[in-house]
C-alpha cells in the first residue's frame, strides 16, 4: 500500500469547489473530495488584511499521485496564488487506505 495524502485547496464559491472536486475525482487524482462550506479565511494578501468566505475542499489521494493532482489543482484553479496544502497520513483503516489505492492511479 502507498502512503496516502490528505490535500487541501480554497475556492471562493460552491460551484469552483465542485469543479475542483469533481475534476480531481473524474481524473482518478484523488479517491474522494469533500466540501465544505462556507468557512472564514482571514489573510494577508498585496500588503493588506483580507476575509472572504470561501469553501475548502479536501482531497484523499496517495503520495505517488499527488504532484498530477497539484498540476491539475493549479491548472484549474482561478486564484493567483491557490492554497494546495498536502498532509500526509499516519494512519487509517487498512480498508479505507486500500480504497484509496484502488480508485487513485499514479500518471
Amino acid at each position: 500500500m502507498t502512503q496516502a495524502l490528505t490535500v487541501l485547496t480554497t475556492t471562493d464559491s460552491a460551484a469552483k469547489a465542485q469543479d475542483l472536486a469533481r475534476g480531481a475525482v473524474e481524473a482518478r487524482l484523488a479517491a474522494c473530495a469533500q466540501i465544505s462550506a462556507p468557512v472564514t479565511s482571514v489573510y494577508r494578501w498585496k500588503d493588506a488584511i483580507e476575509t472572504a468566505a470561501e469553501w475548502q475542499v479536501l482531497f484523499k489521494t496517495t503520495q505517488a499521485c499527488y504532484p498530477a493532482l497539484e498540476a491539475h489543482l493549479a491548472a484549474a484553479h482561478d486564484y493567483e496564488t491557490p492554497e494546495i496544502i498536502a498532509t500526509p497520513v499516519v494512519g487509517g483503516s487498512a480498508a479505507y487506505l486500500a480504497w484509496i489505492d484502488a480508485e487513485t492511479m499514479a500518471p
